[in-house]
């Protein structure tokens, strides 16, 4: 197997060595972008060796303008086949199925042309069917709460390796993070989350179901490491990378410790005394962003029962007051973003289901 190569790094080689002086040598005039976006780790920079087993390997998108998109991209594609090296930095550029036994990345090419993965696209297009919208066309609010952040993340994170056409870039800068009352609304619903399930782990301790309160707890932990990205303007991965990039943020070396405490606790009392601790960590973190008036980062009794919670309906309310953008004000209070109603992984991973039941939650 050749020596693993971080995918981004694998990607630029691949147009600065191999897809540039091809287009420059056969269609000079061609104005095009090249990046590597959309689905894949090595998209949000976590590949490792593993990653290497399926859809990963020297390739990258390539973007033309719409009219120029219908009338060469199948001849681009052609000559790329045509003209395409064997491989980059060891890597394979064919991504024909292997003969069995054999790896893809071994496969030798001789002078067939290659099964390439330099997806030639138009930007529009592309944009819609990733995302849902195009940005460029303006957003409403209800716009942005129907977007995945995984599919957020699959358009501003990755890499640019040129932007002939000018527009790649201010796109992904448009996208980079919510405006600003949305995100205010956003943090609302996060703290909304916590509010309806914060003194549920000790009730269901006090009852004997120690599965029950561990079960809550996880889900607690969860929604405070995505209100914690929301706090430092990050948009969470879905499940598989979201302790991934949780342990890249600034608060991670503090907060970590008390998440994991809160689920490897084998009693109550140290779960609680876990969790009230993140809770204030973060109560404390979200007054530093001064959104509006501070709000007491403590913990207090839930009402006459023997459970520490943070009353995070506080902090709901308080951030609420801060919103002034009429679109935003007339969004039902409490729902949020389709990442923070829905747990399908069918409807966050694709544009159309998303928008689809954010627009009937949203229109009710």
């Amino acid at each position: 197997m050749p020596t693993f190569v971080p995918g981004l790094s694998l990607a630029a080689s691949t147009y600065r060595e191999a897809v540039r002086p091809i287009l420059d040598a056969a269609f000079p005039d061609l104005a095009h972008s090249a990046a590597l976006l959309g689905p894949g780790s090595e998209v949000l920079g976590f590949d490792t060796a593993r990653s290497t087993d399926h859809d990963w390997g020297p390739r990258l998108l390539l973007f033309l303008h719409p009219a120029d998109a219908r009338r060469h991209a199948r001849q681009v594609s052609r000559v790329l086949a045509e003209r395409m090296p064997a491989s980059v930095r060891g890597w394979s550029t064919n991504f024909s199925s292997p003969e069995p036994g054999r790896s893809r990345t071994l496969q030798p090419v001789g002078d067939a042309p290659v099964e390439h993965r330099v997806d030639l696209h138009d930007l529009d297009t592309w944009l819609v069917d990733r995302i849902g919208v195009d940005p460029r066309d303006g957003m409403r609010a209800r716009d942005w709460l129907a977007i995945p952040t995984q599919l957020l993340l699959e358009v501003t994170e990755g890499a640019v390796f040129h932007d002939g056409l000018g527009q790649l870039e201010p796109v992904r800068t448009a996208l980079a993070w919510y405006p600003d009352d949305v995100w205010r609304y956003l943090l609302a619903c996060q703290w909304r989350r916590i509010a309806q399930e914060e003194a549920f782990p000790g009730r269901c301790a006090e009852s004997g179901d120690d599965l029950g309160a561990r079960l809550v707890a996880g889900r607690l932990v969860r929604d405070l490491m995505r209100l914690a990205m929301l706090i430092e303007r990050r948009y969470p991965p879905y499940n598989k990378w979201l302790g991934t990039a949780f342990a890249r943020l600034r608060c991670a070396p503090a907060l970590q410790p008390l998440l994991a405490e809160a689920l490897a606790a084998t009693d109550w009392p140290h779960r609680e005394d876990a969790l009230c601790a993140a809770y204030e960590h973060l109560a404390r973190a979200h007054n530093d962003l001064g959104l509006g008036e501070p709000v007491a980062p403590t913990v207090r009794p839930f009402h006459d029962r023997p459970f520490r919670v943070l009353a995070a309906d506080r902090f709901v309310e308080a951030t609420r007051r801060t919103i002034t953008d009429p679109q935003v004000l007339a969004l039902p209070p409490y729902i949020g973003a389709v990442d923070q109603f829905v747990d399908s992984t069918e409807v966050l991973s694709t544009a159309d289901p998303a928008r689809a039941v954010t627009a009937t939650l949203h229109e009710v």
